[in-house]
């Protein structure tokens, strides 16, 4: 399976970026995505997930409210709408895809994921 990011760019704080991510190649072997993200200095974290049949959404607290991740699955596109930007939301943001369920426990960690696209950056100025 190959990830695509795309949607990145700079954009006031209080603004709002819609990504994508497109899978390719042995799409029928996904079960779960998720967006990550990594801002300078900093270890790479969470930011939401979801089942490619577009249940069980799930987010981090510091993006709930705000961020709303979805899946298109006839498309093989997750999307996360990314709205009231925060200068603190800045990172580059990667898409991730399972090949399998291997629990709850892993849909917000990195371990949990088999594919990773390449991220795509996002800059939220003050």
């Amino acid at each position: 399976v190959q990830l695509q990011a795309s949607g990145g760019g700079l954009v006031q704080a209080g603004g709002s970026l819609r990504l994508s991510c497109a899978a390719s190649g042995r799409t029928f072997t996904r079960f779960f995505m998720g967006w990550f993200r990594q801002a300078p200095g900093e270890e790479r974290e969470f930011v939401a997930g979801i089942r490619w049949s577009g249940s069980l959404a799930n987010y981090a607290d510091s993006v709930k409210g705000r961020f709303t991740i979805s899946s298109d699955n006839a498309k093989n596109t997750a999307y996360l709408q990314m709205n009231s930007l925060k200068p603190e939301d800045t990172a580059v943001y990667y898409c991730a895809s399972s090949g399998y369920d291997r629990g709850s426990y892993y849909y917000s960690r990195e371990a949990g994921y088999d594919y990773w696209g390449r991220g795509t950056l996002v800059t939220v100025s003050s």
